[in-house]
This record gives structure tokens, sequence and C-alpha cells, in this order.
């Protein structure tokens, strides 16, 4: 046995040897039977062994266990194909390592010029910088197949995340080297064990001044205990990679120049998908898509048997309702595009045109012996918010959709494809009530409907509450916050004050930042995000994931200030806002058009007040002599996000795709004056 480190030239030769046959006896792999949590893990660093005598192939637990005797005879696994999905908190890397793994495949010319975030195509994920949808794409490693999906990391959009698991066989579960496992990274990891999938711990990051490995390492084993896992579970590879500068190894002090630890350890140690060749025909649609020319396009893995182009099929639903159709087009993903294929054999992810109606949970399933797959299933909303259409009168100035059929058709066009949203009529025919996960879920959808070419209002979020028992129970969040040390008390404060229940605290790296978790009802969260960053002068970082449902948390004020509103309209003057700025802080400046009941600031103290922004000095022909210079403060720049924070039960926001205004609800009595 010779021990030799791992370099750029013998990074492949790892697929033979690098992991131990044992893998509970290795500090790679860490196990329920064996508690690590006392060891000091950097004492004993993995290096490869090389033999020329005895060359065994890896066996990982996982994808032994995995594999059911019951059904050894019927099924069987796939062995040129990997579904793995990238899944983590958000800003964890997710995405840039999947640049990487495409860059590595060469799945783009040397010479060819790439932006960053590959997989983040959408306008608003490039704006934003995070992902909103997941996405398919594929690399060949080793004449094997390796379908990627790319899914989002922000609570809000953990239906996506949901839906994706139905087609995967294991997770690349991406964990950052100083945050460790984090709210959403608990949710997903959740989720998989669920599923039974196998999981690849892939410590990112790992180049920053302040990470500590062997922390993160202990903490996401924790994690797997908390969340019940099996000892085959238990029985995880810990990768350590650098996604920005595409390396990985098995050591933090030790990486290779490429990916090839991180690219064996997925062919190693996730199983392919397990099949039934001979079948009868299975496809569970888990996503859409629509394009103008194909129609609407149906996404799944193949569960069993083979579709081919042109072949009549039946769709099921799990209540027993098929209808026929045909597959006019057929594709499957190879590197970064849809690529026209005749046949798919079970295992693969498709995608497949010519199905006009199909919706996501049915199953596309052979035309004589057919039969439904389990429907999907997703955790249900907890935030609701009020959508009607435009009462303002600077209404159709904007805007190409105004009516309530145009609204109305948009929004149930979205539970389509949102499996985790729900639409229901309002009190009125002008109003309906959106249901989401967050409010960031129902804001994406905001936005995209204004640019679009929509306009409309939207009311404050609200909660969604249960009665269980003849008791009212309300949702409860988990809220990680992370924060300078300096400002820690005035965040304690604030999340005290909103009915917050702080079950830990500790120090995160060097830089002086402490991390608080709190228990907090989804309620105490309306309005957070802005009065944390102003407590802690933009340095704090705040996530949030649903936990459960709790009893009452009893009443709390989320906003100490009122509105300054404007009681006339027109167009608003230097010579007022002097004046009116001494009130509050305004969200206009000089020239901008405004409407009686238009919001233009906040008051600085508690209750509305009226002023009249329109204003002029008076002419008269007596001259001073000295002329007084104006100062205008920069009126506050807020952001679709901010208003709907900002805004309370009487108070509206009015969205058309150049403008974002706040006004009074003219339908609600005014609180103030």
């Amino acid at each position: 046995m010779e021990k030799m480190a791992l370099t750029s030239q013998n990074s492949l030769l790892f697929s033979s040897t690098t992991l131990p046959k044992h893998p509970s006896s290795s500090p790679l792999f860490f196990s329920k039977r064996n508690n690590l949590f006392g060891l000091p893990l950097s004492s004993s660093k993995p290096t490869l062994r090389i033999s020329s005598r005895n060359n065994r192939s890896i066996k990982c637990s996982i994808s032994e266990v995995t594999e059911p005797k019951t059904e050894k005879k019927k099924l069987m696994r796939r062995a040129d194909i990997r579904n793995i999905a990238i899944v983590a908190h958000v800003d964890h890397g997710k995405t840039t390592l999947v640049d990487a793994m495409l860059k590595q495949t060469k799945v783009f010319r040397d010479n060819q010029t790439v932006q960053e975030r590959i997989m983040d195509s959408n306008d608003l994920e490039r704006e934003r910088g995070i992902t909103i949808l997941s996405k398919n794409t594929s690399v060949t490693y080793k004449d094997a197949k390796i379908n990627i999906i790319d899914t989002p990391g922000h609570s809000d959009f953990g239906g996506e995340v949901e839906r994706i698991l139905n087609m995967v066989e294991g997770i690349l579960l991406v964990v950052d080297s100083v945050e460790g496992p984090m709210p959403q990274t608990r949710f997903v990891l959740k989720k998989a064990l669920e599923f039974g999938h196998a999981v690849v711990v892939v410590v990112n990051k790992i180049d920053r001044t302040s990470a500590r490995p062997d922390f993160v390492v202990n903490s996401t084993f924790e994690l797997f205990i908390e969340l019940n896992a099996t000892d085959e579970q238990c029985d995880f590879q810990v990768i350590y990679a650098s996604g920005i500068k595409g390396k990985a190894g098995l050591s933090p002090e030790d990486l290779a120049d490429d990916l090839g630890p991180l690219f064996e350890s997925i062919m190693r140690c996730i199983p392919g998908p397990r099949i039934d060749r001979d079948g009868s025909l299975q496809m569970l649609v888990t996503s859409t898509e629509y394009e103008g020319h194909k129609g609407r396009i149906a996404i799944g893995r193949l569960e069993a048997g083979v579709l081919e182009k042109g072949m009549e099929v039946k769709i099921c639903t799990s209540e027993d309702s098929c209808r026929y159709g045909r597959v006019s087009e057929l594709y499957v993903y190879e590197k970064f595009f849809r690529v026209p294929a005749e046949r798919v054999e079970a295992g693969d992810i498709c995608a497949v045109c010519g199905i006009s109606d199909i919706q996501i949970g049915e199953t596309i399933a052979d035309k004589l012996t057919g039969k439904a797959l389990p429907s999907i299933k997703v955790e249900e909303p907890t935030v609701k918010m009020a959508f009607s259409i435009n009462t303002s009168p600077f209404v159709g100035r904007e805007g190409k959709y105004v009516t309530s059929r145009n609204l109305r058709d948009r929004l149930y066009r979205e539970l389509e494809r949102n499996l985790a949203m729900k639409v229901e009529d309002g009190e009125t025919a002008d109003t309906f009530i959106v249901s989401g996960r967050g409010t960031l879920h129902i804001t994406i959808l905001i936005e995209n409907m204004r640019r679009e070419g929509f306009e409309f209002m939207v009311g404050p979020p609200k909660v969604i509450n249960k009665r269980v028992n003849d008791k009212v129970l309300e949702p409860y969040e988990i809220a990680t916050v992370e924060v300078p040390e300096v400002h820690m008390g005035a965040v304690v404060e604030l999340l005290g004050g909103r009915r917050g229940q702080m079950f830990d605290m500790q120090g995160v790296g060097s830089e002086g930042t402490t991390l608080l978790k709190y228990k907090i009802p989804t309620r105490g969260l309306l309005g957070l995000r802005n009065a944390i960053l102003t407590a802690s002068r933009g340095t704090a970082i705040l996530n949030t994931v649903f936990d459960c449902y709790g009893p009452w948390a009893g009443d709390m004020n989320t906003r100490d200030l009122g509105s300054l509103v404007a009681f006339e309209g027109g167009t608003s003057t230097s010579y007022a806002i002097a004046s009116s700025q001494e009130r509050g802080h305004m969200f206009i400046g000089p020239g901008a058009e405004v409407y009686k009941g238009q919001i233009i600031g906040i008051h600085q103290r508690s209750g509305d007040l009226s002023l009249n922004v329109c204003k002029r000095k008076a002419a008269t022909n007596i001259r001073s002599n000295k002329e007084q210079s104006v100062i205008l403060d920069t009126p506050l720049d807020y952001s679709l996000d901010d208003c709907i924070e900002y805004i309370q039960e009487d108070e509206l926001v009015e969205v058309t795709p150049q403008s974002i205004r706040m006004c009074k609800n003219p339908k609600l009595a005014k609180k103030g004056k």
C-alpha cells in the first residue's frame, strides 16, 4: 500500500481505490453506530491508497440498502444513469457548483463566453441573485449520464424542491463551510430522507478564511440524527469543495485540481434508477413548461416501460379518471439543452410535447394497461394576500391587462405550474385570495405579472390559521438571524417584541458574528426584514423556514408609525415637500404625480397624517431681502417587497408595469386622522 496525495494527474485514479470498503470505519463517513462527536476529525486525514494487487470497487452502504430484496426479480438498476438534485440553503453555492460541473465536463467550448450562474436563466433570478425555478441539465462522466436538477434554496419555494425529489435517487446536500446547516438545509434533508434518497454531503466554500469544516460536518451529522435517519443514511460521504474555483477533495487541506472526487462520489454512492424495463409505461409529471410553438411540455422521469415519439398514451389521475393523448415530440436532456429523441427508456428524465391539458401530478401511462402513480403532495400554504383590480385614478395608464377577467385567468393559470400556491374567489367579483408558502413566494408572482403588463392592487399579507378542537392554531417558523455582536441587543429586543422565543445562540467563525435561532409566529415575521436591517444598520441576515402549527401567541404590533397621506391630487412641489418632510420620511420627490389617498411617506408618530404636497408658494409683489434655499431630503426608495412588508390592514399596494405605489383602502375606515 502506498500513500499519495490527490493531484490533477491522478484524480481519476480515485475511482477504484479512493474510499475504503467499509465506510463506517472511515473518517469520510459518519455512522449512527460510531458516534464521532467527540473525535477530532482533523487529526485523521484521509489519504488515497492505490494498490496494484487488490483493485476492488467501492461499496456504498446506501446503494446496497436501497435495493429491496423482495423486488429484485422484477426491478433492476440502470448503471449508465444517475439522477441527482442539488439542494441547500439559500446562498450556499448550489448554482455556482453546477457551473463548475458543466464546465469541467466540457459542456461548453474552451473559447465560449459563459456567464456566471448559468442555470439562473430567468431575468428575475439574475436580478435577485436567487434560484426561483428548478432546472434540468445533464453531463456525461465515464460513459454515464448524470441528470442534474438545480433547486431553489429559499424556503418559500420549498414546493419546487418537494416536486423534484420525485425524479431523483439521490441528492448533493451543499453546506456552507462557515454557516453549517441552516433552516432550509433541515427542510430539504428531511424531505430527502423521507423519500429514502442517498445523500452526499458537500462542504462548499472551503476556501473561506473562517471555514470550520469539522464543526460543519459534526453539525450535519447531528441533523441526520435529529431527523431520525437510518444507520445506512447516516453513513454519508463528505466531499470538501470550492465551487467558485471548481475544486473538490476528501480533505479540506488537500483539494484536487478539479471536481473528480465529487463525480466519483456521485457514481459510487448514488444508485442508478430502479426500473421495470419490461413493464407497462408509467411516467409521473413533476414539472411543466410552455413554449409558443410546442405548447405545454411535461417533464418527469420514466418509471417503467419505453416511451416513443408518436405513441398513443393514456393520461391518468389519482381519481381513476383517464383520457387519451398522443406524444408529438420527445426530448431528453443532454448537456445544457433539450435534444429530440425517438425513444426513451425507463430511468431517464425526459420532456413530452403534444398533450395540451397535461397537469403536474398526472401520470402518462400505457394506452391499454397503464395505471396512475401516487400523485405529488406538497405542504399547505401559510400566508395569503388579496388581489383586486386597480381602482386608483391612474388606472389604465401603464397596464395592458386591467380587468377582473384578465386577473382571474392569469392567477388560475399559475396553479397549473405552481403546486404550492392556491387561488380562491374573494368576497367580491373583482377580488381573489392567493395563498402561498410565504410573502416572497407571492411577491415573485406579483413581479412576474407586472412585467407581463398586468395592473392590479394587493392587500397586506395575512397568516392562515387553523382551528382544531375549538382552539385557534397559527403557523410558527424557525428564524435564523446572523448579526454582528454590536447590534445583537437591538435585534433580540425586536424579535422578543414579536413573540419570538430564542432556543439557540452561538458564535460564527472569526468575524465576531452571532447566530441567533428563534421560534416565532409567522405573524411576527411580517414586516420584520426591514426592521431588522434598520436595527442592525444593514448588517443582519434573516432566514426563515416553516416549522409547525402552534397555539395562538396573542396580539402583537408589527408597526409603530403611521403614514403620511395626500389629501389632494396633482403634482408635488419642492415648496410643499420641504414643509412636509418635517413630519416624517417621504416616499416621493418634487414633480411626482399623486392622487388623493396615496401614501407619500412615513409619519414620525403613530397614526396617519394627511398632507398637501401639491401646494405652491404664493406669488406676491413683496420682495424678500434674501432668497431662501430649499434643502430636500432624499426620498425613500421602497421596492415591491418593502411596500408589501410596510402596508397595514387598511392599506393597499398599487402594482403597475412601471410604478409601485401605496394607498389607503377606500373600503375601510381610516385608523388615524
